[in-house]
């Protein structure tokens, strides 16, 4: 029994986090990230969180694998990861996507990844990168009608 209350728990959790509610929604955990860099990376990540809520209005924030923000719609977006040097955003399934604006500028090797790293001073196109964001969500929502 208490095997399964703990379970239970755990799901809550998990829910609450996917839902963005409680005092550790991923929402609130992606503003104190932004908060806690406190330079051009959390600028830049913020910037680009903004972009992908409005090119996916209904996209699901979360926090996962020890701090890397997530942006999903049926699946994984992508994610956006903090390093010195660079904001990088990774798209789940970015190998599938058209990048007609040469975005992807890291990770391009794979078969399945793509990536774009930002640096300080970067300009980003963002009309082409909200125009990615929409392509990986259409592309998560048509491989779960398929499956």
């Amino acid at each position: 029994m208490t095997i399964r209350k703990k379970a239970a728990t755990i799901m809550v959790k998990k829910s609450d986090q996917a839902e963005g509610t409680g005092s550790d929604s991923p929402s609130r955990q992606i503003d104190a990230r932004i908060a806690e860099l406190g330079d051009w990376r959390g600028e830049t990540l913020a910037r680009v969180r903004d972009l992908i809520k409005q090119a996916v209005p209904d996209v699901v924030e979360e926090w996962k694998w020890r701090g890397v923000p997530v942006w999903s719609h049926a699946g994984i977006i992508c994610t956006g990861e903090t390093y010195k040097e660079v904001v990088k955003m990774t798209f789940a399934k970015g190998a599938a996507l058209e990048d007609p604006s040469g975005l992807f500028n890291s990770s391009l090797d794979g078969n399945t990844r793509r990536a774009i790293d930002i640096r300080k001073g970067d300009k980003v196109d963002e009309k082409a990168l909200k125009a990615l964001f929409r392509a990986a969500a259409a592309l998560n929502a048509s491989k779960k009608k398929r499956a």
